[in-house]
């Protein structure tokens, strides 16, 4: 078995398939990428039997045949090589010797059969979405997902597939963000909930790209599908907590504001707070916002006066101010409007400019107790 291929293409192709890999792995095949090569078509998967990766690579070769090749060792010697090509021979002595300009390097493989099969969805229901528009999703949810290894559930991003939208909500308990596209729609309605790693995969390979990814999904696994890359990946089992529930409906009290201002201030006052609890307290009468956070074991407090626009009663309200500088973060808009009902419902904050055409979020965060 032999190919040629570039030395900056192939690693390009396997940093991000590296990105699968664990650190420590229970079974030493998956320590490796399977190389399968059919003449000028070399598929690399890599995996850690929830999550398998693979791409093909055009490569100069009329040979075929599957190894598995050391992957930190192959990621360790590509990244030092200019660009240039690289032939790869499978000698017999259970090596494969790579040659550059400069150079011979030989490596031990594995046998290829040992590599764990990918999953094979049978009757998946599909949908197809704009690269750039599930990097949005994903990166605008991501965040507010929970890391309870008791809660498996909310660990991910739950999807939530209609022929109106396509809806991708994330919540620990203490925070919810919902992002709904209106523009992108799926044949028939469909449930699932997806783990965060290879969420963060697709994020960082699909950013700011116009290409068009077929998700195709069924109960147990979900395949996503583009350029010359495939994802499949098992789901998380379980049923996700009803979060319409929890958004509450009548929230007469609206507090408009610049994004960057309000959270340039609520970073600097949770400072002062409380280093258990983060707790900052918003006050809000006519157009005067009072931002105070106050670490009594300390005797630190800090408060700020921002102008704003304001709908409702005069009220106070607690917030942990670690969720609310997460989520304005997370927001790319000018202003922002906040939703409050009492100061013991939850919190939501919403864009006011900055969407596109059919693009909703809705953050929702949950207040925290003030001691008066």
């Amino acid at each position: 078995m032999k190919f040629i291929v570039s030395s900056t293409y192939l690693l390009k192709q396997l940093q991000v398939l590296g990105g699968v890999i664990n650190n420590s792995n229970t079974l030493p095949i998956l320590d490796n990428f399977l190389f399968d090569l059919k003449q000028k078509e070399l598929t690399v998967s890599a995996s850690d039997l929830e999550t398998t990766m693979s791409s093909v690579l055009e490569v100069d070769s009329d040979n075929e045949g599957t190894i598995a090749v050391p992957a930190k060792l192959l990621l360790d010697i590509l990244k030092t090589f200019p660009e240039q090509p690289l032939t790869f021979v499978v000698e017999d002595n259970n090596t494969v010797e790579i040659s550059s300009n400069h150079g011979k390097y030989a490596l031990a493989y594995a046998d290829g059969a040992e590599f764990p099969k990918s999953v094979d969805l049978s009757n998946p229901s599909s949908t197809t979405v704009l690269g750039d528009i599930l990097a949005t999703a994903i990166n605008k949810t991501i965040f507010a997902a929970g890391n309870d290894d008791l809660r498996p559930v909310m660990s991910g991003v739950f999807f939530q597939f209609s022929p109106e939208s396509l809806t991708f909500v994330a919540t620990d308990a203490h925070k919810l963000v919902k992002y709904q596209r209106t523009d992108v729609t799926a044949s028939k309605v469909a449930e699932f909930i997806m783990p965060k790693k290879p969420l963060n995969l697709l994020k960082g390979i699909l950013g700011g790209s116009e290409t068009e990814v077929l998700i195709e999904y069924n109960e147990s696994n979900a395949k996503f599908t583009f350029d010359n890359t495939v994802l499949i990946c098992r789901l998380i089992d379980g049923k996700y907590p009803n979060y319409e529930a929890v958004i509450p409906k009548e929230n007469p009290n609206k507090l408009s504001i610049t994004r960057g201002q309000f959270l340039s201030s609520v970073r600097r006052v949770s400072i002062f707070s409380n280093k258990t609890t983060h707790q900052i307290r918003l006050k809000i009468a006519g157009a005067e916002l009072n931002i105070s956070a106050e670490d009594v074991d300390y005797s630190n407090k800090a408060e700020e006066r921002l102008t704003c626009s304001y709908q409702g009663d005069d009220m106070q309200i607690g917030f942990n101010s670690r969720f609310l500088v997460e989520m304005l973060n997370n927001l790319t808009s000018d202003d922002v409007q906040l939703e409050m009902s009492l100061p013991n419902r939850a919190g939501i904050l919403t864009p006011i400019d900055g969407l596109d055409e059919g693009e909703n979020v809705t953050m929702l965060v949950m207040p925290v107790m003030l001691n008066s």
